[in-house]
């Protein structure tokens, strides 16, 4: 994998986008195609176009039932029934044909002339013409209308009657549109219809995949009230952007108020992440503070534009709210307060902390597990898959889109197990020996996700046009005020001067580098992938120095007892073919190959692997080392290259 070369100058002026590598837009690595979208549209008002399409059908069967000339009676029982017919959302039942039949009995058919059943003929004759929908409507129109002819009146008297059917049924058609677009308030109901906040929002509403989302901003509470009772709104983490909730599904409520198909799709879509993050008023309270329009725009486009990629977040919708936190959230947020040690941000019913017309841009996203600086990791099989998955996702994010991080601390990186029951305990010496990967990545089952690219830099090629320049989306670092804090011990130490490494290597192209140079307008929106590098080192030196004991189940404890009778002569020893891996002897069973395996034999390709996992750990050390750092060593993928030539990877666990 071929890289750019990074400048080595004292202070490094903006280069032109021309003179850069473009990115190729390929995807490494195999993910799901498609990700879940919106929960919040249960319950949501139903859209326009099934309005419009409701409307178009209602006014075929008036302009059908019009051409019928038969009593008003039979004209709305025809129309009930051609309506069951075309929308089969309602259930609408025929009346009895004994109903219909007892006009016969009162005036007989000898009365009737017999020009007048003449000239009645060819209106039969148009009647009776099958509709293309169904066959079975062929009939039923069959029988009604031979029911209702018998009594007719003369030519004159049908034709008085032929415009009270069209007059009985012109306001049908006028109110039909006023009934169906009875939901049209609903819609505008739950957003806010101040103008100026729609247009503040109106960038961040453009990246919105649902007509709801994007239609406007939206009222909090209403927003969350579309959830009704079904979900459970729990507080995950904190930070400077804002703060994490998720949405857990209740099994027991569901089951009562909605239908399977909708409880099926329900589960489908799974537990969501929702990131609320208060955005920045145009003036007063607020003004100076909270997160920009711009960086949440930039955010999400890269959001969506990653989202193919291996080993990052899916992305699933936006919303723009305003107002007070709604009561769940609230509640959800009071008790993280209670239980946890780390809530720092200020309460959200503080009205010197928010004001009542306070924004807020809520990223919706696929639960990635849980964060690593929440997780106590203990063996080196954790380790190795850890560091390699983020690792080889920066590789091919770099590889499609020119990507940077540049936040990669511990909570920004999510795990989560892919064994079945979500166990995430360390592999066992048994499941270690039954692995089939060669280079000993993938042992502990754990996957990776990096999150949080508010501070990241990617090129979108947005364009369907290949020769158009690419969007990049960064963010300013250095009006963010990471570059002189002096941490309070010794992880955050590591964390402030990995900031300040990263922004040397950007500016001078050496992260060692002690100075600061002066800031340069725009240069945060230059390509430098050695800050994937500089980042990489931080992440390997806490799983390293964090590395608790291996912790290995006890083994059962054999007790010798004496025996009852003495030993036959005769009796065999089993043995284990470690060519065929049949037991040989009385004893062969049917029991599983892992279950066979001696135990020792277990115990000591297991301890070679983890000297050898442990070996490879401390050469990564050496090639990261910031101030004797290999000269080919300039981004993620150079790193993911090296270890798949050293077989420290397989070509199958990136590609």
């Amino acid at each position: 994998m071929s890289s750019p070369a990074i400048l080595a100058t004292p202070t490094r002026q903006p280069e032109p986008t021309t003179k850069r590598r473009t990115a190729g837009r390929r995807v490494y690595g195999k993910r799901k195609a498609d990700a879940p979208r919106a929960v919040f549209e249960h319950k949501s008002p139903p859209k326009e176009t099934a309005e419009v399409a409701d409307d178009v059908v209602v006014d075929g069967l008036q302009a059908k039932m019009a051409s019928i000339t038969i009593k008003s009676r039979a004209v709305k029982g025809g129309k009930k029934k051609q309506e069951k017919k075309e929308d089969r959302g309602v259930v609408d039942a025929f009346s009895d044909p004994r109903d219909e039949e007892e006009p016969v009995k009162e005036e007989p058919v000898a009365s009737k002339p017999e020009p007048d059943t003449a000239e009645i003929e060819p209106q039969i004759e148009e009647v009776e013409q099958p509709p293309p929908e169904s066959t079975t409507t062929e009939r039923q129109c069959e029988r009604m209308v031979s029911v209702e002819i018998s009594p007719r009146k003369p030519e004159p008297a049908l034709n008085e009657q032929q415009p009270q059917d069209e007059s009985a049924t012109q306001p049908r058609r006028r109110a039909a549109p006023a009934r169906k677009k009875k939901p049209a308030p609903r819609l505008s109901s739950g957003c806010v219809q101040d103008e100026k906040a729609n247009e503040y929002a109106r960038s961040i509403l453009n990246e919105a995949l649902s007509p709801i989302a994007a239609q406007g901003v939206q009222k909090f509470g209403s927003w969350a009230a579309r959830g009704g009772n079904m979900l459970q709104v729990v507080k995950l983490a904190e930070g400077s952007y804002g703060e994490v909730y998720k949405m857990r599904l209740r099994e027991e409520v569901c089951k009562q108020e909605m239908s399977k198909s909708k409880l099926a799709k329900l589960r489908a879509y799974g537990d969501g992440v929702f990131k609320v993050v208060p955005l920045r008023a145009v003036k007063g309270l607020g003004s100076k503070k909270f997160t920009s329009v711009d960086e949440i725009v930039s955010e999400v486009k890269m959001l969506k534009y990653l989202d193919p990629i291996p080993g990052f977040a899916r992305f699933r919708e936006i919303h723009v709210v305003q107002g007070r936190f709604p009561e769940s959230f609230q509640e959800a947020w009071d008790y993280y307060k209670k239980t946890k040690d780390d809530c720092m941000n200020p309460n959200p019913a503080n009205k010197r902390a928010y004001p009542d017309s306070q924004m807020w841009a809520i990223i919706e996203m696929d639960d990635a597990g849980c964060e690593l600086e929440k997780f106590s990791w203990s063996s080196v099989f954790q380790i190795y898959d850890i560091f390699w998955g983020v690792a080889m996702a920066l590789a091919r994010a770099e590889e499609y889109a020119l990507f940077e991080h540049r936040d990669l601390h511990l909570g920004n990186v999510c795990i989560r197990s892919a064994r079945s029951d979500g166990r995430m305990d360390p592999p066992t010496d048994l499941q270690i020996v039954s692995r089939t990967h060669s280079s000993g990545y993938g042992f502990s089952t754990l996957e990776t996700t990096l999150i949080d690219y508010s501070l990241s830099r990617a090129e979108l090629r947005l364009s369907e046009d290949p020769n158009a320049p690419p969007e990049v989306a960064s963010s300013d670092l250095d009006k963010k005020q990471l570059f002189d804090a002096i941490g309070h011990d010794e992880d955050d130490a590591l964390l402030r001067d990995t900031y300040r490494h990263m922004r040397s290597e950007l500016y001078t192209g050496n992260p060692a580098n002690p100075e600061k140079p002066a800031d340069v307008p725009g240069i945060w929106s230059e390509y430098a992938p050695g800050t994937n590098i500089v980042w990489l080192r931080f992440l390997l030196k806490n799983l390293l120095k964090n590395k608790k004991d291996e912790v290995r189940p006890a083994q059962p404890q054999k007790t010798q007892r004496k025996p009852l009778a003495p030993c036959s002569p005769n009796k065999q020893n089993v043995v284990i073919s470690k060519q065929s891996g049949q037991k040989q002897g009385k004893d062969s069973g049917n029991k599983p190959l892992v279950q066979r395996i001696n135990t020792t034999e277990a115990q000591l390709q297991a301890t070679q692997w983890r000297k050898i996992l442990d070996d490879r750990l401390e050469a990564l050390l050496d090639l990261l080392d910031l101030e004797h750092r290999h000269e080919d060593m300039c981004c993620a993928a150079d790193l993911v290259a090296y270890a798949i030539d050293s077989q420290w990877l397989e070509e199958r666990d990136f590609f």
